[in-house]
């Protein structure tokens, strides 16, 4: 009796301290989790894609330079066309942007199922439609990133932008698997990769419908209108760029968001080294290492996502980034695979964590009707990457993987000194805080509007 009394004792506090944690509570906005849930399943598409056409162009070519080259025509319009994804996102609407390229997505993949279910795919098909997916890619970034902060407002957008990361590395995680054991199911054969393809398009036709349900705030539709009226494309372009050169605090976010993914991220490409000449080991091995990086990433955008409306500090951004570097050096260095997969799960924690808080300082310093153009900057990290695995490469063919990896790691360390070095206001920022509260006191009722929303 004395122990249940204990418990009923006990359960509010629990309940109290269970209310506290924040660690979702932007999916309780109801146009933020329509975005959050076509992100998910978008990239979700995206991993399918790549497994399956890797594979697809792999089944009929047998020679392994086609697979490097549909990467690359793939991501190559992530370079092209970034700037311009963003420019058009600001003048001409977000929500229409992300809607026309994932409907566009969907159809490419039905008509590339298509092809392969009727016997007439041929490797061009699949290399035209690489680009073209590479292109909708470009244009759904920059939109839906933009989006994130019309939806939630500046309280909740740390949060957000760490559940949108968590959502990216849990699709990274899941979706090449899911794609292998829907394309073994169907069979194994060209026939089953056809079948994932018609899955993907309907991937991208439900996360069209969600999309078409969000309601976008009108003062955010308002801005991109009268900006729209005011300059000319390549005008907007222009004062996208001024605007990064100017302001030395979003230079050094910038140059912490890119310069890691070109020198650090594509350590992940040198894992069949490790695995294989390194640890001695086979593919479980490799796929070991990179599961161990994505639950890093996934709970270091968890962990971000609680701390959210307390944390969100240029002092914490500084250490994540150079934690990244040093979990690259010490992982090169380890011994043993255990100790490995240590050092790569602190390297996916420490990347997904600071990448959120940089993302999320970036929007906050950036006026909203820029915000698009300079995020199509900020996510040409998604093009940049395969530059950076041919750096790698040539680094690990010279020198050896451990080499290679341990100059990659402390060339990320020597980047965050220098960029702590040239804005030191950055480690003093602590801007989440200072925003959100500002928010609050402007907007009297604004905790009221979002439990209304959070019921609707």
């Amino acid at each position: 009796m004395s122990f249940l009394s204990h418990i009923s004792q006990a359960a509010p506090r629990l309940l109290g301290k269970a209310r506290n944690i924040r660690t979702f509570e932007s999916l309780g906005l109801r146009d933020y989790r329509f975005l959050w849930l076509g992100q998910l399943t978008t990239s979700m598409g995206q991993w399918m894609d790549q497994t399956a056409r890797t594979w697809l162009i792999y089944e009929i070519t047998k020679m392994p330079m086609d697979l490097g080259f549909a990467s690359a025509i793939r991501g190559a319009p992530l370079l092209f066309f970034g700037i311009i994804a963003g420019v058009v996102a600001d003048k001409y609407g977000r929500k229409a942007q992300l809607i026309i390229a994932q409907s566009v997505n969907a159809v490419l993949n039905f008509v590339l199922a298509a092809l392969i279910v009727t016997g007439r795919i041929e490797v061009w098909h699949i290399y035209v439609t690489a680009f073209f997916a590479g292109t909708v890619q470009a244009f759904q970034q920059p939109a839906r990133q933009v989006l994130i902060s019309d939806l939630v407002g500046e309280k909740h957008l740390l949060n957000a932008v760490s559940l949108n990361s968590a959502a990216l590395n849990l699709s990274r995680s899941v979706g090449p698997a899911v794609c292998g054991l829907l394309i073994e199911a169907a069979g194994g054969n060209l026939f089953a990769a056809g079948i994932s393809y018609f899955v993907q398009g309907a991937i991208y036709a439900f996360a069209t419908v969600w999309t078409i349900q969000i309601r976008v705030p009108k003062r955010a539709a308002t801005a991109m209108r009268i900006r729209a009226e005011e300059q000319g494309f390549f005008t907007n372009i222009k004062e996208g760029f001024a605007y990064i050169g100017k302001n030395r605090i979003i230079l050094a976010l910038m140059i912490l968001g890119l310069a890691p993914i070109l020198l650090g991220m594509p350590y992940t490409s040198l894992m069949p080294v490790f695995a294989k000449d390194i640890f001695h080991g086979d593919a479980s091995t490799q796929g070991f290492l990179l599961t161990s990086v994505g639950i890093g990433a996934i709970l270091g955008a968890l962990v971000i996502a609680t701390l959210g409306r307390r944390q969100g500090s240029g002092r914490l951004l500084i250490c994540g980034a150079a934690g990244f570097g040093l979990s690259l050096v010490l992982f090169s260095q380890s011994p043993v695979l255990q100790m490995a997969m240590a050092f790569t799960f602190m390297a996916g924690l420490s990347n997904s964590g600071y990448t959120s808080q940089n993302q999320t300082m970036i929007q906050l310093n950036t006026p909203q009707e820029l915000r698009g153009r300079v995020l199509g900057v900020y996510l040409l990290n998604r093009g940049i990457m395969p530059l950076g695995s041919l750096l790698a490469g040539a680094l690990a063919q010279y020198l050896g993987g451990r080499m290679a990896v341990t100059i990659m790691g402390a060339s990320c360390c020597a980047l965050v000194i220098g960029v702590a070095l040239f804005a030191p206001d950055l480690w003093r920022l602590n801007l989440v805080d200072k925003r959100i509260a500002a928010a609050v006191e402007a907007e009297p009722g604004a905790v009221d509007r979002r439990k209304e929303e959070a019921r609707g």
